[in-house]
């Protein structure tokens, strides 16, 4: 479920984790989903459909943002409207956090790993999801990368592939990744 508020979003909570299907995909928002962290207005083609597919094979869905609380509020209608999955959505709740992103990601995925969530993929744009995402023990392999729109290659950091977009990587989706039972 999405939750919007009136500038800055709650904190969300962390859930016990099911028996089963209890893989989580974790995604950051801007110049992830969006195609850079200024266009936050903008969906980047086929990432609906990427993220719907994961869903689809039983992964939960899990949004990071650092995000300026003014800007927060519009997230949870904008996720609905382009066609993302619901998911908790977790964003940063202090200038501290914001400022140290790593750190902020880190620590929500640290509750899910607690509370016996396994983090089975990712995605960023910036060495600071990369970072987040080697601190909560994510394994290079399930990390991905995606370019930012006017870059030339993807941030450098922890990570399986730089993707162009989203549109490439469905085939991935849909072949690679492991339906949970």
């Amino acid at each position: 479920m999405f939750i919007a508020g009136c500038a800055a979003i709650p904190p969300a909570a962390v859930a016990p984790s099911p028996a089963q299907r209890n893989q989580v995909l974790v995604l950051d928002i801007d110049g992830t989903l969006t195609p850079h962290n200024l266009y936050v207005l903008e969906v980047r083609p086929a990432a609906p459909q990427v993220v719907q597919a994961y869903a689809d094979k039983g992964y939960t869905i899990v949004y990071l943002t650092t995000r300026l609380p003014l800007y927060q509020s519009m997230l949870p209608d904008w996720l609905a409207r382009q066609g993302f999955p619901a998911g908790p959505l977790h964003a940063a709740q202090s200038a501290a956090e914001r400022e140290d992103a790593a750190t902020f990601k880190a620590g929500v995925l640290a509750r899910y790993r607690a509370a016996g969530w396994q983090l089975a993929y990712a995605y960023g744009d910036s060495a600071s999801d990369f970072e987040a995402y080697s601190r909560a023990g994510l394994p290079p392999e399930r990390v991905f990368a995606l370019k930012r729109r006017f870059a030339e290659t993807c941030t450098a950091g922890l990570y399986r592939s730089c993707l162009e977009g989203w549109v490439e990587h469905l085939p991935f989706v849909e072949r690679e990744v492991a339906k949970l039972q």
